[in-house]
């Protein structure tokens, strides 16, 4: 049976999600009273969890936005602490850059061997399947959706090592890479990044043309 989330981190989760949300679009994943969900918003906020802005209209009422705070956004599962990436930077003072690069070409090497050990099927869908649940049980808060052509487009609203990976960008590069292996029949694409300011990275997995072969064989038989 799936754990039910209680209402202020499914609140939490929302905003990380969208954001900025008004009570209309917050109301859509809810079941409870608006009154029950505006009493949690009210206790995040006293908080310092989320805010709440005011948005005027030319016509109407003005409507209430909510988003997180910085001390909403470190609720999430997060390696914020200095001392990470202080000992990156103690590194290349004292080896240069070269030696921070080869540390993160390990770890990358680490996280390609435990993919590639952990994702064993080799269907399209259930390697995405996989490989966002893995990404999710590490914080990394995973969505992703299948495109009319077969791809996917896959969605991270976390990113556990920003700290990192916002001033070594070897590490987003490494990730690339690391998906580039697993999905080696397949283009795979940033378009968003949490390091260059926007609210989610995003990627595009194409569907490989092994599996379409593959496909088109079996309906020939």
């Amino acid at each position: 049976m799936k754990k039910r989330t209680p209402t202020k981190q499914k609140l939490l989760n929302i905003l990380k999600k969208d954001h900025q949300s008004t009570i209309k679009t917050i109301m859509e994943y809810f079941v409870i009273s608006e009154i029950a969900v505006r009493k949690h918003l009210n206790e995040l906020e006293q908080r310092g969890f989320i805010k709440k802005e005011t948005t005027k209209q030319e016509i109407g009422r003005p409507f209430y936005t909510y988003e997180l705070t910085k001390q909403g956004h470190e609720t999430f599962p997060n390696q914020y602490e200095k001392l990470p990436l202080e000992l990156l930077q103690d590194l290349e003072d004292l080896k240069g850059t070269e030696a921070v690069e080869e540390l993160l070409a390990k770890r990358m090497e680490r996280e390609r061997d435990y993919f590639l050990n952990e994702v064993t099927t080799t269907h399209f869908d259930e390697k995405i399947s996989k490989v966002a649940e893995i990404q999710d049980e590490k914080g990394y808060m995973v969505e992703y959706d299948k495109q009319v052509d077969g791809s996917y487009e896959m969605k991270n609203f976390n990113c556990p090592i920003i700290n990192i990976a916002s001033t070594y960008r070897q590490v987003c590069v490494s990730e690339q890479a690391v998906l580039a292996k697993l999905f080696s029949g397949s283009e795979v694409v940033s378009h968003k990044c949490l390091t260059k300011g926007d609210y989610f990275c995003k990627w595009i997995i194409t569907k490989p043309e092994e599996e379409e072969t593959s496909t088109q064989d079996e309906k020939r038989f």
